[in-house]
């Protein structure tokens, strides 16, 4: 019997991959890789050499079945996402629980994750809170949102930066114009920065300065007055 292993891989700083996720991609059987092309750059980089095969949120449920038999036959295989940890806001739950089913092993490297940081750096309470991802683009929205206004954990979402402001207006209409926000884009490279503020003011910044590139965004939960 083989394993899956998922291997995080860097949301924009090369330094980040770890050791440990260069060793198992060199000595895995197959990768799986959420789009081959730039994954293919990614392991130019480091050298490596395993074969690649596209594994995404189109082909995924009728490929998950074929490689649950490759590992059942005693291939060890990676997955990777073109950013991050596999099965975060990108591919890899379907075929990690058809592992667990079918009695594979499946193991998770630690590594980069986009919210950790955005959440650590944003100054609002960690010890609990909420991940979202991606918000419903709109059925189902309002309703979301009518419930996350009651949250009173913080809360982090993931938004494209076209639908930024879009969504920071939205914030000032559901959870008010004074709930603390925090934006953390292009987190890891060159131009990384986080604007802090209440969602009216963080509204007018990107209103001003419309934004480019990975965007997460930290939201205070509700407190009671």
């Amino acid at each position: 019997m083989g394993k899956l292993y998922l291997v995080p891989t860097p949301i924009g700083n090369l330094d980040d991959m770890t050791f440990r996720a260069i060793k198992v991609l060199k000595e895995v059987d197959l990768i799986l890789a959420e789009d081959t092309r730039n994954s293919g750059k990614l392991l130019k980089h480091f050298e490596i050499a395993t074969h690649m095969q596209s594994h995404h949120m189109h082909n995924e449920h009728k490929t998950v079945e074929n490689i649950v038999k490759r590992l059942q036959t005693g291939e060890n295989i990676a997955l990777i996402s073109d950013a991050g940890t596999p099965a975060i806001s990108d591919p890899g739950f379907l075929l990690t629980r058809a592992c667990v089913e079918n009695g594979v092993e499946v193991e998770c490297l630690p590594g980069a994750t986009a919210f950790v940081p955005a959440l650590v750096n944003s100054g609002l309470p960690n010890d609990k809170f909420v991940f979202e991802g991606f918000l419903p683009d709109k059925k189902g929205r309002q309703t979301r949102y009518l419930a996350l206004a009651e949250e009173t954990r913080t809360m982090i979402l993931y938004v494209s930066p076209h639908k930024l402001v879009k969504t920071l207006a939205e914030f000032v209409q559901y959870f008010g114009a004074d709930r603390p926000v925090s934006v953390s884009r292009e987190l890891s490279k060159l131009h990384e920065e986080t604007v802090r503020g209440t969602a009216e003011e963080v509204l007018k910044h990107f209103e001003a300065k419309p934004p480019k590139g990975e965007i997460v965004v930290v939201i205070g939960g509700k407190t009671n007055k």
